[in-house]
């Protein structure tokens, strides 16, 4: 019920519609409480008093009944159909709104193909709990009313017999009602850990391709698959169970009404059609509750993935603003790292007592062997972590005492992994400010170096680059994402490996372009190629978290250290290849 509640504000703002439709199901129903009343008059004036009369009435009454039961009907299913479709809408926006806000780490333990899951698979099943279920809901429960009340006009002695197993029925639903919502859950478990499966392997094709894999994939989604076999065969094992039950104990209703109502008949006491039209709203009796125990099944069910929606939007934001965060204004670009420490896991820091500045259109570079927490140290600046203790600071300013949006629109990344929408050249380039010209856009191509090549293309600007770029080569993606960056103009840069991945010709383009693009910024540069990084202003060393050396390439080598030993092997295994 709580979760039902929360649902419920969601339908809230379209309570009107919700009304019409309710009121077009009763009326719906109502037309079926009509069908016995006719019999009992075919039975008790028609063929007992050949009253052509009344058989013309009711001709005429089920042409009208059912014509009108037809708009009703179809008022019915628009108006649900209308409010669910808008409710699920909404909830849809509003989980995907939620997982915009969350920030890295949340994406960090959680699989994309589960992340999807809640939005597609979980948010269907409280669509057909809102629209099927709804209605039959409404509408079993009508007809149920309906036909206790005409079952109470026509023999109140016949009907409280009746109604002494009702509260059977409604204790077998109750108890099913709970082993069914935990069966849903786990079907919908099972239904995300197959989305996530088949997510990472399409993702992975060439992987797979690579290794010879496909047989050893296959297996792996068999095994999944059959334990959401297991899962839902779990759940039909339940409603099998629960229909039975229902129809068995509504058996002993009809029973006692074939003998008590018969025996009434033989006594003068209830006329043969009565009997029958009883009989038929005890069916009509029996009939809803066997629906509503399915539908209060699948909802049941439903109510399983409104658990895992609503403990998407119940999740706590480790990282969001504080009460009294401020807008950062236009900086000039001073980084400060004050005794800085961080890490992932509470107790294990992987950056320790870290401090340094880096001034106004300073080039840092920050170099070390894997895992020594550069990538860890550029990622704070934005502040997608949040330190364990000590200062970022931007101009003086605390990036915990800013606004996310207005500390990350000042800072421009270039990662090594460049990712790209499904879009056209140009709209991929503006999404580094909307508002962009196709002028602007074209100058910031052009200062990457992108431009002749954009020309070159099947549509020029407009041509579509599909799932991620990838009818473009490396090194033309990373150039469209310095474009990207080059438009956004941001005071602070991050460079983090954007050409290790690339072949001498596109890294030289690339370079070149990160060099435009760095001109007056304050630039951060990770990179494992040190050669790209000997001009930099300052190089700091770290490893195992600490900073070991900073200094410019010439100091560097000097002092003999860890820089120099790393230059030294990359330099001696440069002139070997060459050799």
């Amino acid at each position: 019920m709580e979760n039902y509640k929360r649902l419920l504000l969601f339908i809230k703002p379209y309570i009107p519609r919700l009304g019409m439709a309710v009121i077009c199901i009763i009326f719906a129903a109502a037309a079926n409480l009509y069908v016995p009343w006719i019999i009992k008059d075919l039975i008790d004036k028609v063929l007992a008093q050949k009253d052509m009369t009344t058989l013309n009435m009711l001709g005429i009454g089920i042409i009208v009944v059912f014509f009108f039961r037809g708009l009703f009907y179809y008022g019915q299913t628009y108006l649900v159909s209308y409010v669910a479709e808008k409710v699920i809408i909404d909830i849809r926006e509003v989980l995907y709104k939620k997982f915009q806000e969350f920030q890295l780490s949340y994406y960090e333990k959680k699989q994309t193909g589960t992340i999807m899951s809640y939005i597609t698979n979980d948010v269907a099943a409280l669509q057909n709990a809102l629209v099927n279920s709804l209605i039959d809901l409404v509408t079993e429960v009508s007809i149920f009313i309906g036909s206790v009340c005409m079952m109470f006009y026509l023999d109140w002695k016949l009907a409280l017999l009746t109604i002494v197993v009702v509260p059977l029925i409604g204790q077998a639903m109750k108890i099913f009602g709970k082993k069914l919502k935990v069966s849903g859950k786990v079907v919908q478990e099972r239904t995300a850990d197959i989305t996530s499966l088949l997510q990472e392997s399409i993702s992975a094709v060439r992987v797979i391709k690579s290794f010879v894999r496909e047989d050893y994939e296959i297996e792996r989604f068999q095994k999944q698959n059959y334990l959401n076999f297991r899962a839902n065969m779990k759940s039909v094992q339940l409603m099998s169970m629960l229909t039975p039950t229902v129809e068995f104990l509504a058996a002993i209703i009809v029973t006692l009404i074939l003998w008590f109502g018969g025996y009434q008949v033989v006594h003068g006491h209830l006329t043969a059609g009565s009997l029958v039209a009883f009989l038929t709203y005890a069916v009509n009796l029996a009939n809803p509750v066997k629906r509503i125990s399915r539908v209060f099944g699948t909802i049941q069910k439903a109510m399983a993935a409104a658990d895992r929606v609503f403990s998407v939007l119940d999740t706590e934001e480790s990282i969001h603003n504080r009460d009294n965060a401020i807008i950062l204004p236009e900086v000039e670009g001073r980084v400060e790292f004050k005794d800085v420490v961080f890490a992932y896991d509470k107790g294990r820091p992987v950056i320790n007592n870290l401090n340094l500045t880096a001034k106004q259109g300073q080039v840092i570079a920050i170099v070390g062997p894997s895992g020594a927490g550069k990538t860890t140290i550029v990622n704070l600046i934005p502040r997608f972590y949040d330190i364990t203790s000590g200062q970022v600071l931007i101009d003086g300013y605390d990036v915990r005492d800013v606004t996310i949006d207005s500390l990350r629109e000042q800072i421009g990344i270039v990662p090594q992994e460049t990712m790209l929408f499904s879009d056209t050249v140009m709209h991929n380039i503006r999404y580094g400010r909307l508002e962009a010209t196709d002028e602007e856009v074209i100058a910031a191509a052009k200062a990457a170096n992108a431009h002749n090549f954009i020309l070159d293309l099947k549509d020029g600007y407009d041509t579509k680059i599909g799932e991620r770029g990838i009818s473009l080569s490396g090194g033309q993606r990373q150039r469209v994402a310095i474009a990207r960056a080059i438009l956004k103009n941001p005071r602070i840069l991050i460079l983090d490996e954007a050409t290790s991945a690339l072949d001498t010709e596109s890294e030289e383009l690339v370079q070149d372009a990160l060099d435009k693009l760095m001109v007056g910024r304050t630039s951060f540069v990770i990179a494992h190629r040190l050669s790209t990084v000997l001009q930099a202003d300052k190089i700091i060393v770290m490893e195992n978290g600490e900073m070991k050396e900073a200094g410019t390439h010439a100091e560097l080598l000097a002092n003999n250290g860890l820089y120099s030993h790393l230059y030294n092997i990359q330099f001696n295994d440069k002139k070997s290849r060459q050799v």
